[in-house]
């Protein structure tokens, strides 16, 4: 018996519908449980290089303070993220999944290598592109990025002298 072309479409086609259909099913009736955070080291890595483009002309001149300006600014944006509910902590862990993804950094953020060996230059392009983005899912991406990176700088004490804010304010007793 000679199986012909259209038959054997059509037979992968619902095989391909029915594949689909038990996987929704299975995805309906065993949804998987919200995550928190996970800063791996190329999630860690974006961080570290999109800290000193986004933080340009507030870091430390000096290379040993800027190393740890970023180090220590990235632990805070880690913190903050924990910080946000499940549902959040897993929109920015698949943001980050796709930021580590060599095709998807490469075409999304026009990053060839790695981010560790990406320019400050190349991520404040990348940065500058997702804020002013025809989508509205990249500049919502950016604006995440943006708000956990500087509330995460300013959120230290030791970056209020450089802006001329005081702290808050003492209660008088």
């Amino acid at each position: 018996m000679e199986t012909k072309r259209r038959t054997f479409l059509k037979v992968g086609a619902l095989a391909a519908l029915a594949l689909a259909a038990g996987g929704g099913i299975y995805r309906y009736t065993h949804p998987s449980p919200l995550g928190r955070f996970v800063l791996d080291g190329e999630a860690k890595a974006a961080i570290d290089a999109i800290v000193p483009a986004m933080l340009a002309g507030a870091l430390p001149a000096d290379p040993g303070a800027r190393v740890a300006a970023v180090a220590a600014t990235t632990a805070r944006v880690h913190q903050a993220i924990l910080g946000l509910p499940l549902a959040a902590q897993k929109e920015v862990q698949d943001l980050f999944g796709l930021l580590s993804l060599a095709p998807a950094r490469r075409l999304l953020a026009g990053v060839s290598g790695g981010w560790a060996g990406a320019s400050v230059e190349q991520v404040g392009v990348f940065l500058h592109d997702w804020r002013f983005h025809r989508l509205g899912m990249l500049q919502s991406a950016y604006h995440a990025l943006h708000d956990l990176i500087i509330g995460s700088w300013y959120a230290d004490p030791s970056s209020w002298a450089v802006i001329g804010y005081p702290g808050p304010l003492k209660e008088l007793a």
